[in-house]
């Protein structure tokens, strides 16, 4: 893959306005190489218990778990990848497959999406079989507080059951917001995720720091 999906589906002037250290990120991902990063999550997950029995069904595939903590250790691996998604004998597209592992006091746990770049745009493929996708556009502040952070806000949620794909309305789709920027003073990476849906608000965040590096391939993880 010789360039990544975000490169291949975001404009270029909105990928200029990128903070260095956040174009490596984004960029392609060297044949031999993946990448590894550590951190620390202030939250993740909800308060709302009532749901969880929900959380703990999209759990069953990865996606997110029934859990509301603080100060969580997680680890990240990004590896290129060949993503198919849908009927047996579809083509599969150059991807980039994250696992993002949180050390949960009740033990560890990981969550895997992947992102292809569709004809339509950038799409994020969630849990190990990808039955959930959200479309997703991105955003980079060219000044102001959040300048030179990538914005990613989904516009279209559909789900895969029976070999059919189902587009959510608009009216009751969940929203998808993803917001990863530089800290140059501290050193670190900083994300957010909020998952909000109408009427019911906020479902699921997490929001942490963590460092990250490309590396040589060398099997382990």
């Amino acid at each position: 893959m010789t360039r990544s999906p975000y490169e291949l589906s975001t404009p270029p002037d909105v990928l200029a306005r990128l903070h260095p250290r956040l174009s490596a990120y984004f960029g392609a991902i060297p044949p031999g190489h993946v990448g590894r990063g550590e951190g620390v999550f202030d939250v993740v997950g909800t308060p709302r218990r009532w749901l969880w029995p929900l959380l703990a069904w999209f759990a069953r595939d990865s996606v997110m778990f029934p859990v509301w903590e603080r100060d969580v250790p997680f680890t990240v691996e990004n590896r290129p990848a060949r993503v198919r998604r849908g009927r047996a004998g579809q083509e599969a597209r150059p991807g980039v497959r994250a696992h993002r592992t949180f050390r949960f006091r009740s033990g560890s746990r990981t969550m895997v999406d992947a992102i292809t770049a569709e004809p339509d745009g950038l799409v994020d493929h969630l849990g190990r079989h990808g039955r959930v996708s959200a479309r997703l556009r991105a955003e980079v502040d060219a000044h102001g507080p959040d300048a030179g952070a990538l914005r990613l806000v989904s516009t279209r949620v559909t789900f895969r059951a029976l070999g059919c794909e189902v587009r959510l309305p608009a009216l009751i789709a969940p929203r998808v917001t993803l917001m990863e920027r530089f800290d140059d003073e501290a050193d670190l990476q900083r994300v957010s995720l909020l998952l909000t849906a109408p009427v019911l608000g906020t479902l699921y965040r997490y929001e942490g720091a963590f460092r990250y590096e490309i590396a040589p391939d060398t099997g382990r993880g």
